[in-house]
């Protein structure tokens, strides 16, 4: 576990929430991966939701979980856990991700991968299709989303498939 003190006084444990999100840090900064055009698709924030798709192209609920257990593209599992037994490690640090398709709508999911700030300014969850007003970013990374709106729209679609 990662120490926080100096030598001259006793090293205390980081709080996991730390440590977490150093990892999803550490993610972004050596994987993230966007749309090549960095465009980014213009959408509304109704209440805690976005409500309309961000593209027109069809869901695929396989490449959304794909996304998900994804260490390098999505890093979804270094803060949630949810139901994939073949993935080790599963963080604890956010939400299980068990019955997400049950307790929000597609529109509350996609606000919170586009930009979970809206929903909790505390939130450790980073926005994956937010690029504005963000510090901290590895200039390969500036102006570019984490996920392509056809990659939100994909987890979305597989989120909304666990309903227990």
């Amino acid at each position: 576990m990662p120490l926080l003190g100096s030598e001259r006084s006793r090293p205390r444990p980081l709080p996991d929430a730390i440590v977490g999100a150093a990892a999803v840090l550490l993610v972004w900064a050596e994987f993230a991966h966007a749309a090549d055009d960095g465009r980014l698709q213009p959408y509304k924030v109704v209440g805690d939701a976005i409500p309309e798709s961000l593209t027109e192209a069809s869901r695929d609920p396989v490449a959304g979980r794909a996304i998900v257990v994804d260490r390098r593209l999505g890093a979804c599992l270094l803060c949630h856990t949810g139901p994939f037994a073949e993935e080790r490690f599963q963080g604890t640090l956010a939400p299980d991700l068990s019955g997400a398709g049950s307790r929000w709508s597609a529109g509350q999911l996609r606000l919170r991968l586009v930009d979970a700030t809206r929903v909790n300014p505390d939130t450790i969850m980073p926005p994956y299709y937010r690029v504005d007003g963000l510090t901290r970013v590895g200039s390969a990374w500036l102006g570019r989303p984490i996920l392509t709106a056809q990659q939100v729209e994909d987890v979305i679609a597989f989120l909304g498939t666990l309903r227990d």
